[in-house]
C-alpha cells in the first residue's frame, strides 16, 4: 500500500520504485558515456583502416598548391607517384593525428547525438524529425572540432610531405615554381613535433587554419549523414513490416545504411572539403586570402571540376568508414539495451504495483 506525505494530500511512490528510477537514470547516463567511448573507438578504427585513401584524396586536392605549373595528376597517376616515391609508408604519413582527431570527433558525435536529439524533440516539438537529426549531428561534430581541426592540419601537412627522402627531393629541385613553395614548412618527424613547429611559426592561427571552412564542411556533412541514416532506417523499418522474412539484425543494417549515408553526404560536401584542404595545406605561403577568395580562385582557374577534385577517394573513404562506425555503434547499443532490460522490467513491474496500490488507497 502506498504511503502518504504528512505535508501533502498527494501520495509518495514506494521507496523501491524511487530506487529503481534512480538505477535506470544511472544506467541511462552510463549508456551515454559508453557511446562516447565506443563512438571514439569506432571513429579511430575507421580512420586507421581508410587512412591510405585519405592520403590519396589530400594529395589530389592539394597538388595545385605544391606544383602550380604542372598538369594535375589523375587518381591512378597520383597513386603511382606516392607508391614510387614513398612506398607503403607514404600512404600512412599523418596517421597518428588522423586517428587522434577521429577519436575525438567520433566520441562527441555519438556521445552528444542521442541526448541532443532527445532534448530537441522534448523541448522543441516543432523541430522533431529530420531537423532534430540534422541539428544533433551538427552539434556533436562542432564540439569535436576543437580537437579535430588541429589534428587535421597536422595530418594533411604530413600527408603531402611524404617520407623525408621524397620531401628532400622535392625542395631541392631547380624548377622555379617549386622553390617558393618548397620551403613552406620544414619536414615533420612526428605529430607532436609538427604541432610544436606550426605553433612556433604561426601560433594558434596555424593550428586552426581553415577552422571555419572545416565547420562549413563538417556541420552540413554531419547533419546530412544523420538525416540520411535516420531516413534510411525509417524506410527499412517500413520494409520490415511488409516483408518480415527479409529482416536483418541492426549491426548489418548499420553497416549498409551507415555506408550509404556517409558516402552520399561525402559526395555532396566535396566542394567544401576542397576549399578546406587548400586553406589548411598552404602554410605560411598564402595563396588564398580566405574562404571566399579560395572559392573564387578555384572557380575561375579550375571551373566546377576543381570543386569535385578528390571526390572519388573521399567517397571511397567514407563508405566503408561510416559503415564500420555505424555497425559498431548499433552492435554496442543492442548489447547495452539487452543488459538494461532487467532494470526496465523492474521499473515496469513497480509501476504496475504502484497503480494497484494507488487504487487501494482511493478505494479505502
Amino acid at each position: 500500500m502506498a504511503t502518504k506525505s504528512p505535508d501533502s494530500s498527494h501520495e509518495q511512490p514506494p521507496l523501491s520504485y524511487r530506487k529503481s528510477v534512480e538505477i535506470k537514470a544511472t544506467h541511462d547516463q552510463f549508456f551515454v558515456w559508453r557511446e562516447f567511448l565506443w563512438g571514439g573507438i569506432a571513429g579511430a578504427f575507421g580512420e586507421g583502416m581508410m587512412h591510405p585513401v585519405d592520403t590519396l584524396k589530400t594529395r589530389l586536392q592539394s597538388q595545385i598548391i605544391m606544383n602550380a605549373t604542372q598538369r594535375q595528376k589523375s587518381i591512378p597517376q597520383m597513386l603511382r607517384t606516392v607508391w614510387v616515391g614513398d612506398g607503403l609508408k607514404g600512404f600512412y604519413r599523418g596517421i597518428a593525428p588522423g586517428v587522434t582527431g577521429s577519436l575525438a570527433t567520433g566520441a562527441t558525435y555519438f556521445g552528444f547525438i542521442e541526448s541532443t536529439k532527445k532534448w530537441i524533440e522534448e523541448s522543441h516539438p516543432s523541430l522533431a524529425g529530420h531537423w532534430a537529426h540534422f541539428i544533433a549531428g551538427a552539434v556533436g561534430d562542432t564540439l569535436g572540432s576543437f580537437v579535430y581541426v588541429p589534428c587535421e592540419v597536422i595530418k594533411q601537412r604530413m600527408q603531402i610531405q611524404g617520407t623525408s627522402s621524397s620531401w628532400s627531393s622535392f625542395i631541392s629541385r631547380n624548377s622555379v615554381p617549386v622553390k617558393p613553395r618548397g620551403d613552406m614548412y620544414g619536414y615533420y618527424t612526428g605529430m607532436f613535433q609538427a604541432g610544436c613547429s606550426i605553433w612556433k611559426e604561426q601560433g594558434p592561427k596555424g593550428l586552426y587554419a581553415g577552422y571555419w571552412s572545416t565547420l562549413a564542411r563538417d556541420v552540413p556533412f554531419a547533419g546530412l549523414m544523420v538525416v540520411f541514416y535516420e531516413a534510411l532506417k525509417d524506410l527499412t523499418d517500413q520494409g520490415k513490416k511488409k516483408f518480415p522474412q527479409y529482416g536483418v539484425n541492426s549491426s548489418i543494417e548499420g553497416l549498409v545504411l551507415g555506408g550509404l549515408a556517409g558516402g552520399l553526404s561525402a559526395y555532396l560536401t566535396t566542394p567544401l572539403d576542397v576549399v578546406k584542404t587548400r586553406l589548411q595545406v598552404q602554410g605560411s605561403t598564402i595563396k588564398y586570402k580566405g574562404w571566399l577568395d579560395a572559392v573564387g580562385q578555384i572557380w575561375r582557374k579550375e571551373g566546377p571540376e576543381g570543386f569535385f577534385r578528390g571526390s572519388v577517394p573521399r567517397v571511397m573513404w567514407y563508405l566503408p568508414a561510416s559503415a564500420l562506425t555505424f555497425m559498431a555503434v548499433e552492435f554496442l547499443r543492442d548489447n547495452f539495451r539487452e543488459k538494461g532490460n532487467n532494470n526496465n522490467n523492474v521499473v515496469s513491474n513497480l509501476s504496475i504495483e504502484r497503480k494497484t496500490s494507488s487504487t487501494s488507497v482511493h478505494e479505502g
